[in-house]
């Protein structure tokens, strides 16, 4: 005991203050944790924002500020998405993440798959298994089409037996001695995994048509954000595919020498400035759907996409909206006074 109080004292007094408190050295450390904690949490959230700003495309705004900006409307759809491609604006949104059945607008997929999956001039077959879709297009069993006529008359028209044809011939290429059952999966495979590579996180396909699937199931679902992307992608990097929709009739001849006449299934053509891109779609689930795309001036496109509306509503609906759209590019700032 006597040692230690010798060898204490022979300690200078800062070694023995620190001797005295040894609690000293450890809340510095604490101390110095905490300032580091907040130091990387806020470099954590200075980059998530930025990282944010840079991933996004397109200055989309939540419903309610879009529809501030946008002349009073009032509709029948229970989603609706409108979308300036040139300024990358939303002009007006209503439940646009909503997910929501797709009906033919899923042909859209469908072509855009089938024109990645084989060459536009190949040839496809009607086969006795794609008549049996729902539906009579006027197709003749093994009547023989190139693939770009075929895929412009199932979307002018929204023929499933026509689509199905297409999905027969193009899927499970690379597979042999399987069922037409599996050749369709297979062929719905490649949408889906194409919707995923598009960013379509709420877009989901059981079948290439929409058709439904049962009293209670769709055939595909998505939103009207969701479509309005697709029609941007295609009018972007392929812009041939969907050309034929703007036409409210259009003869076809196949490959047998046939003639079909193929009327638009969009009562509106004829009324729309500057159309570009239109389909039509409509079951007992999904009810009426519609999205188009259309130029008022020389080279702004606006993307309209309407989900769960009725079947002639959605054509009152897409006109109301055509007549907003023209009113809000006339006068914006006059648009957003009579808000």
């Amino acid at each position: 005991m006597l040692s230690r109080r010798l060898r204490n004292s022979w300690l200078s007094p800062r070694q023995n203050k620190m001797n005295n408190h040894p609690l000293t050295d450890r809340s510095s450390e604490i101390r110095l944790f905490i300032l580091l904690a907040v130091v990387l949490t806020l470099l954590l959230i200075v980059s998530f924002i930025f990282g944010l700003k840079v991933k996004r495309e397109d200055i989309s705004v939540p419903s309610k500020v879009a529809s501030e900006l946008f002349p009073t409307v009032i509709i029948r759809a229970k989603a609706v998405y409108i979308y300036d491609i040139r300024t990358k604006t939303v002009l007006f949104a209503k439940n646009e993440n909503t997910r929501l059945p797709l009906a033919s607008l899923a042909k859209v997929m469908s072509a855009l798959v089938a024109e990645d999956l084989s060459p536009l001039y190949s040839t496809i077959t009607v086969s006795e298994e794609a008549l049996q879709a729902e539906g009579d297009s006027g197709f003749y069993k093994d009547e023989k089409w190139s693939l770009k006529d075929i895929l412009d008359f199932s979307l002018i028209t929204s023929s499933n037996d026509g689509m199905r044809a297409v999905a027969l011939s193009l899927g499970a290429l690379s597979k042999a001695e399987i069922s037409p059952k599996e050749i369709i999966n297979d062929f719905v495979g490649e949408i889906n995994r194409k919707a995923g590579v598009l960013g379509l996180k709420n877009t989901y396909f059981w079948n290439e048509t929409g058709l439904d699937e049962s009293d209670v199931k769709g055939g595909a679902y998505g939103t009207a954000r969701d479509i309005s992307l697709l029609l941007e992608y295609i009018l972007t990097h392929h812009p041939a595919l969907l050309a034929a929709t703007k036409e409210a009739t259009t003869r076809f001849q196949s490959l047998d020498n046939r003639l079909h006449m193929a009327t638009n299934t969009n009562d509106l053509i004829a009324e729309i400035p500057g159309l570009l891109i239109s389909k039509t779609g409509f079951t007992d689930i999904a009810g009426g759907n519609l999205t188009i795309v259309f130029d008022p001036e020389l080279g702004r496109p606006i993307i309209i996409s309407i989900l769960g509306s009725t079947e002639e509503g959605r054509f009152e609906d897409v006109r109301i909206l055509i007549a907003a759209v023209m009113e809000y590019i006339s006068n914006p700032a006059a648009a957003r006074q009579a808000k």
